[in-house]
C-alpha cells in the first residue's frame, strides 16, 4: 500500500520513529503535531535498552547505530550496613543493557526522520475522531484537518487513546519514583579510594534496597560527557498532593517539603556514599513521578492507531518503555508494507502489538509490588535467596528489557553491541 496523508500526535521518542516508519512504508505526507513549542531534547532523564533488543532495532532501522549509549554488564544489589560506606553486596546479577540519555535518543530519532516529514511545533490536539474512510483532527485553535490516519504517540494523557478507548486512564500504582541527573565528574566532590571514597565501575549499575523502595544508580551518555542517572522507587511524599489523575513534578518543582523528604530518604535509608551520590543532584535537575499503569484492550479502531506510552503506560521497573516503543513502530512498517488497504493495515497492527502492553503491565505490577509495594526484608536476603526471589518474578512471565521481535535477528553478541556502541 502506498499514499495517503497520516498525522501523528506526539513528537517524542515513538512519534519521530511512526513517523519515519510511515514515510518510508510509503505515505504521500506525514505530519507531526506536537503541541510543545520548545526543545523536547531539554529532557536529561535516562533509559536502558537491552542489548539484544538493541541489536533487533538496529537491524530494522529504526535505531540508528551512531546515537550515544552507555555498556552496562552488571546490576549489583546492595543494603545498607551499619556505617559502611557503600553498604553491602547481596547479589551481583548480570545486567546486559546499553543506557541512553532521552534527549540524544530523541535527537537522534529527529535526525534521522526523512526531510519529508512535516514537524508542527506548538500544535495541540483538542480531540480526534475516526471514521471508515478518513479521521479528523480538531486542534485547540478550533481548526479540523482530515488525514487518512491518525496515529496516537502522544504518551500517558494521549488525546487519540481517548478516541479508541473511551474512559480509559492510567491508575495511580500507590507510590513514585524520584529522578535526577547530572555530569559524572561531580562525584570527585566524594572523594576516591584513597581517600576514602570508593571505585564504583562504569559498566555498573548499583540497586539499593530499602523498606518499601529501591533505589536505581547508573551512568549514562550527555551532551557533554558522562553522567550519573538515577531512580528512587519510595512511598508518596508527605505533602496532601492529589496524585490519583495523572501528573508529574518537573525538574525545577521539587523544593520545599518535596525536596526535604528526598534528603531524609537518602540520607536514612541508603548508605553513606550513595546517599552522596543522590545529594550532588541539583535541584533544577531533580523531579518527582508518581507510578501508574494502563492496559488497553485495543490499540486501533477506524483510522486510528496508538503507540508507545499512548498504547500502554507500564511502570519503569521492566525496563523496556524506549524498546517498545521503537517496536511499535517496527511492528507498524512492516503492517504498512504487508497490507493492501488502511483496514489491512489496523488489523495487523493489533494483531502484532494488541497484548504486548498488556503483558509488559502485568510483569511490571509483579515487578513494581516486589520492588517497590512489598519489598523483603533486604538485609536478610543470601545470594540464593536474591536468585530465587527474583525467578519467582519472572515466572511464567517475559525477561525485563521486554519481548523479542518475531521477524529479525536476535540474540546478537556482547562483541557486536560492543563494536557498535561507544562505552
Amino acid at each position: 500500500m502506498r499514499g495517503g496523508r497520516v498525522a501523528v500526535v506526539g513528537g517524542s521518542i515513538a512519534g519521530c520513529a511512526i513517523a519515519s516508519a510511515a514515510a518510508r512504508a510509503g505515505a504521500d505526507e506525514v505530519v507531526v503535531l506536537e503541541r510543545t513549542s520548545g526543545q523536547l531534547a531539554d529532557r536529561g532523564v535516562g533509559l536502558c535498552i537491552h542489548n539484544d533488543r538493541a541489536v533487533e532495532l538496529r537491524a530494522t532501522g529504526v535505531l540508528a547505530p551512531d546515537i550515544a549509549t552507555h555498556r552496562l554488564t552488571r546490576r549489583r544489589w546492595l543494603v545498607r550496613d551499619g556505617e559502611a560506606r557503600t553498604g553491602r553486596v547481596i547479589w551481583d546479577q548480570p545486567f546486559p543493557f546499553h543506557s541512553y540519555h532521552w534527549g540524544l535518543l530523541w535527537r537522534g530519532l529527529r535526525a534521522a526522520t526523512p526531510a519529508a516529514v512535516v514537524h508542527r511545533q506548538g500544535a495541540a490536539v483538542e480531540s480526534v475522531r475516526g471514521y471508515a474512510d478518513r479521521a479528523e483532527v480538531r486542534l485547540t485553535d478550533g481548526s479540523l484537518e482530515r488525514f487518512d490516519l491518525v496515529v496516537g504517540a502522544d504518551g500517558y494523557r494521549s488525546v487519540v487513546r481517548e478516541a479508541v478507548c473511551p474512559g480509559v486512564r492510567p491508575s495511580y500504582a500507590g507510590y513514585v519514583c524520584w529522578r535526577g541527573s547530572y555530569p559524572a565528574d561531580r562525584l570527585a566532590a566524594l572523594g576516591t579510594p584513597a581517600d576514602g571514597g570508593t571505585d564504583w565501575p562504569v559498566t555498573d549499575t548499583v540497586t539499593i534496597g530499602i523498606p518499601g523502595g529501591s533505589c536505581v544508580i547508573y551512568r549514562i551518555p550527555g551532551p557533554d560527557g558522562p553522567m550519573v542517572n538515577w531512580v528512587f522507587y519510595a512511598a508518596p511524599p508527605e505533602t496532601g498532593l492529589r496524585l490519583d489523575d495523572p501528573t508529574s513534578f518537573p525538574p525545577g518543582e521539587v523544593i520545599g517539603e518535596l525536596a526535604d523528604q528526598l534528603a531524609w530518604l537518602a540520607q536514612h535509608r541508603l548508605p553513606p556514599y550513595w546517599a552522596g551520590v543522590i545529594g550532588l543532584t541539583p535541584p533544577e535537575r531533580t523531579s518527582v513521578q508518581p507510578i501508574y499503569d494502563l492496559e488497553t484492550g485495543l490499540t486501533v479502531a477506524e483510522r486510528l492507531l496508538l503507540a508507545g506510552d499512548a498504547a500502554s503506560v507500564v511502570r519503569p521497573h521492566n525496563t523496556s518503555g524506549a524498546a517498545k516503543a521503537l517496536q511499535d513502530a517496527t511492528a507498524f512498517e512492516v503492517a504498512w508494507r504487508q497490507a493492501d488497504s488502511w483496514s489491512d493495515l489496523l488489523s495487523a497492527y493489533q494483531a502484532a502489538r494488541g497484548t504486548t502492553g498488556r503483558d509488559l503491565v502485568a510483569l511490571a505490577r509483579r515487578l513494581g509490588s516486589a520492588q517497590a509495594e512489598r519489598t523483603p526484608d533486604w538485609s536478610a536476603m543470601t545470594e540464593s535467596d536474591m536468585a530465587a526471589w527474583w525467578r519467582e518474578q519472572l515466572d511464567g512471565m517475559a525477561d525485563i528489557g521486554g519481548q523479542a521481535l518475531g521477524h529479525v535477528r536476535s540474540g546478537a553478541s556482547e562483541a557486536e553491541l560492543r563494536s557498535e556502541a561507544p562505552g
